[in-house]
């Protein structure tokens, strides 16, 4: 007897519909489920395009990857992203990032390059190749000898990265190269010298970030979080990178003398600390303007923008100058950052002066922070009054002098240097040396 018969036919009948009644239910219910996870679907792919993941391995790197699709670092566009379409120019933009769902912490989300570069440069990629459309980035890449050297070397040599165009690797010495490898947070074991251990994809997004842009290289080669001036590196996926945010300096522009004066102060203090340090490096300015400098929200001012830092190794000296870009150097990732720029080899590294990086702060940003009126009216009313004092103009003068000697330009900058030290304010504002400045003139 099957199940039901023992009733009458009506209950049959009831039991029957019943079951039918929840088979459409559960139909109806599954249709939704794939209607519901189409769009998930459109937006997973929207967002791996978006990132440029589609283009690994010649991108940054994966190790924050995770965070982004769990929905733990959010923009507006990544929240929505079939409701609207990112503009093509936008390179880097604000964003939130939380460890524990609880809080949340401003970060900058930035490309290598803006998105519309980044497909000008593909494009270059694929017509070295020999290929007119789209094509195989990583597999152009991985041909070229360049990169079929760094495929036999488990070091990281001087001769592997000549003839690249950062700053950088304008004169590397094997002492930096290991630091750099050494230091690479986009591979599973990070702490050696030797490249054993990475892969060739590994190796390959290496040689294209130092390529394209050493920014986030050098955020994790001098690390904030062991005093470098530099925003802390979260990750990367992609090729998009993530660090923590900051506030322009141009905001200082209206802010009181006192504000001005810790900002200028800071600046001279940072550049002194990149000029010499115990790790024997000098780091020093190769280009400089105001956005390269940021502002945390305890005060402390920082470099947001590392993409034009040069290094030198004062422990082992110059390296031997490059020869000319006409050699066998030349190639398809020497050229690949500059974007429409002419491809052009840097100076020697011994043209670099040790006051360079002081006579670009002296003669193209501390003005904007120090006004010469100031200064004037300083001497004919009184710091008192929040003026600047009146030798100000002088000391801005010498050492914005580049056929000034070094001696003398880095005495007017200490001396700039000593002079605002007593205007800087002491306030919970600028928590960095608060309330430590109210019991020792030191802070």
């Amino acid at each position: 007897m099957r199940p039901g018969q023992w009733t009458s036919d009506g209950v049959t009948v009831r039991v029957r519909c019943a079951r039918v009644v929840v088979c459409i239910v559960l139909l109806c219910q599954a249709h939704e489920a794939l209607e519901d996870a189409s769009p998930s679907k459109k937006a997973l792919t929207l967002r791996r395009a978006y990132l440029g993941l589609d283009k690994c391995n010649a991108c940054v790197g994966t190790s924050i990857c995770k965070k982004l699709f769990k929905n733990h670092i959010r923009f507006d566009w990544w929240m929505f992203p079939e409701q609207a379409v990112p503009s093509d120019d936008r390179q880097s933009f604000l964003g939130n990032l939380t460890d524990d769902l609880q809080s949340w912490r401003p970060v900058l989300l930035s490309f290598l390059s803006s998105p519309h570069q980044h497909n000008l440069s593909d494009l270059f990629i694929c017509r070295s190749a020999g290929k007119q459309g789209p094509c195989s980035i990583e597999a152009v890449l991985t041909a070229t000898p360049r990169f079929q050297r760094w495929k036999r070397s488990h070091l990281l040599l001087p001769h592997m990265v000549q003839g690249l165009a950062p700053p950088l690797l304008r004169c590397p010495s094997q002492r930096l190269l290991d630091r750099l490898v050494r230091r690479y947070a986009e591979v599973a074991d990070v702490g050696s010298l030797q490249m054993k251990h990475f892969t060739e994809k590994d190796k390959l997004r290496l040689l294209y970030t130092l390529t394209v842009s050493q920014h986030p290289l050098v955020l994790q080669m001098f690390p904030g979080a062991e005093g470098w001036p530099f925003p802390r590196y979260h990750g990367a996926c992609g090729r998009l990178m993530v660090w923590t945010s900051s506030r322009p300096l141009s905001a200082l522009y209206g802010a009181s003398m006192e504000q001005r004066a810790d900002a200028v102060y800071q600046l001279i203090q940072l550049s002194q600390g990149l000029d010499s340090n115990s790790l024997g490096f000098r780091l020093y300015y190769t280009q400089l303007g105001e956005d390269m400098f940021g502002l945390l929200e305890d005060g402390r001012l920082i470099i947001s923008d590392a993409s034009t830092i040069g290094v030198i190794d004062l422990v082992q000296g110059f390296p031997p100058d490059r020869p000319s870009p006409s050699g066998p150097d030349e190639d398809i990732f020497a050229c690949l950052g500059q974007g429409t720029s002419p491809c052009s080899q840097p100076p020697p590294c011994r043209s670099v002066r040790p006051s360079q990086s002081f006579t670009m702060l002296c003669r193209h940003l501390l003005p904007k922070l120090l006004s010469v009126r100031e200064a004037q009216a300083g001497h004919e009313i009184g710091t008192d009054a929040g003026r600047l004092p009146s030798n100000v103009t002088l000391l801005l003068r010498v050492c914005a002098d580049p056929s000034q000697p070094d001696w003398r330009i880095l005495w007017a900058v200490q001396a700039l240097k000593d002079t605002l030290k007593p205007l800087r304010p002491c306030s919970q504002d600028y928590s960095y040396r608060f309330p430590e400045c109210r019991y020792n003139q030191g802070y």
